[in-house]
């Protein structure tokens, strides 16, 4: 590990009986999707007449897809002409007073005025069977999976203080946006991704540049026109 990155501990619980059936939450480092991994690096740019880099090369796309954890589906989930149905077959002996369906849904009038919002259409709730605690000081954004535009749901986002609230799952209600599917989304998707925000007090301050900063700018943004991985190389913190 790079020593300018702090390694941080989440601890994921699971309820006895579940730790061997449900996927565990994993780093998002290692759920890329395959859409991603067969990108080439360099794609033609018919706009410049050359080549130009892709997404695949570019820091702040990956490291926004890598960051953090991703939660994943219970189990499989099938899905024909909008009727969704599973089966979560439970070990004996797993009981309790919580639900183990893989889903449970909203009722259209709790986001009516939302851009979420379709008078026909619930939205689907996710259930997460893991609770998650975060060091002191520390909150948990829960979002749609970075850059998964591919998936054919969309995770609403919410932002948890993991540091008190960590005795019961966070849900996560999501819109299925692709009525047009049919087919099953496997268990082990990812219907969540979870990053970690450090609680601080923020102001904004708003400055004309100086002629130094406008000399550092036009330096800047020679170097990055002009080289190679320049923003991987000289500008870029490590996150693991």
């Amino acid at each position: 590990m790079d020593a300018a990155a702090t390694e941080m501990t989440l601890t994921f619980r699971c309820p006895r009986g579940l730790e061997n059936v449900i996927p565990r939450p994993f780093p998002a480092v290692t759920g890329l999707p395959e859409w991603f991994k067969a990108l080439p690096q360099k794609a033609f740019n018919s706009t410049l007449g050359g080549e130009s880099f892709t997404v695949k090369k570019c820091p702040p796309f990956i490291d926004a897809m890598t960051y953090g954890f991703l939660i994943p589906l219970a189990t499989d989930l099938e899905v024909r002409d909008g009727e969704f149905s599973w089966n979560f077959d439970l070990p004996e002996g797993v009981a309790g007073d919580q639900s183990y369906s893989p889903i449970d849904f909203h009722d259209p009038s709790q986001i009516a005025g939302t851009p979420f919002f379709d008078d026909d259409r619930f939205i689907i709730k996710f259930t997460n069977f893991w609770t998650i605690q975060a060091p002191a000081g520390y909150s948990l954004l829960f979002t749609h999976p970075v850059n998964r535009r591919d998936l054919p749901f969309t995770t609403l986002t919410g932002l948890v203080d993991c540091d008190a609230f960590y005795d019961n799952p966070v849900l996560f209600p999501a819109r299925w946006h692709d009525p047009d599917f049919n087919g099953v989304l496997p268990k082990g998707t990812p219907v969540a991704q979870c990053l970690p925000v450090k609680r601080e007090n923020w102001s904004g301050r708003f400055e004309v540049l100086s002629d130094d900063d406008a000399t550092r700018v036009f330096q800047s943004r020679t170097e990055i026109q002009h080289g190679n991985d320049v923003y991987r190389r000289k500008y870029r913190a490590a996150k693991r």
